[in-house]
């Protein structure tokens, strides 16, 4: 079981890696923000649209396959990379300059 602590480390050294713009924590079944080092307008922007398409995407995932199930989502445009880590109760969503 992961503490606090480690959490807390394991977001700081996310946060300190070239590029990265920040890091928004959700509840996986409502979208309920739960951390983000974003402005409360930017935040609730990403989630809104992220939140919908992470469901979209498992629900794909189990249509294709109901043994499968999803891990992790990589989108990336030319001027934003957004990394998406769905778990169990929590979903990480970090957005980055992507490297060239």
């Amino acid at each position: 079981m992961t503490t606090l602590n480690e959490t807390e480390e394991t977001l700081k050294r996310i946060s300190n890696l070239a590029g990265v713009q920040g890091i928004i924590i959700i509840n996986t079944d409502s979208g309920l923000i739960i951390r983000s080092n974003f402005s409360p307008e930017q935040t609730n922007h990403y989630v809104g649209l992220i939140h919908s398409f992470i469901l979209k995407s498992k629900a794909t995932i189990r249509e294709l396959d109901v043994s499968n199930e999803l891990q992790f989502i990589r989108i990336r445009s030319k001027n934003d990379e957004i990394l998406i880590a769905p778990d169990k109760d929590f979903t990480m969503i970090v957005i980055q300059r992507p490297k060239f």
